[in-house]
């Protein structure tokens, strides 16, 4: 059984037991959260696709730590000009671990 859940902007695809890094949640270490927002669930080959959402699905997970993804750097310029610009970004990520679904 799996389903694909919708946070941060992005979609998941995500079974009992899987653990993932997404976009920041305001949560604590091992707070168990519950994603409302299932797009899809299929479960024993049976598909029910939302629309949007597939009304009364819910996915619970834990949350097991806030951490931060490697730094990524921006680097502008423009040749001739003296023109440079260096930048850099830390996307910061929440680490969970899916609990279970119900349809």
């Amino acid at each position: 059984m799996y389903a694909v859940i919708q946070t941060g902007g992005k979609q998941y695809r995500v079974a009992a037991g899987d653990t993932l890094e997404i976009e920041k949640l305001e949560l604590a270490p091992g707070v168990t959260h519950t994603f409302e927002q299932v797009l899809l669930v299929n479960k024993d080959g049976v598909i029910t696709v939302g629309n949007p959402t597939v009304p009364g699905a819910k996915v619970t997970a834990d949350i097991v730590e806030q951490t931060k993804a490697d730094k990524v750097i921006i680097f502008k310029m423009k040749r001739r000009k003296g023109y440079h610009k260096k930048q850099g970004h830390r996307q910061k990520l929440t680490k969970i671990t899916i609990k279970e679904i119900a349809a």
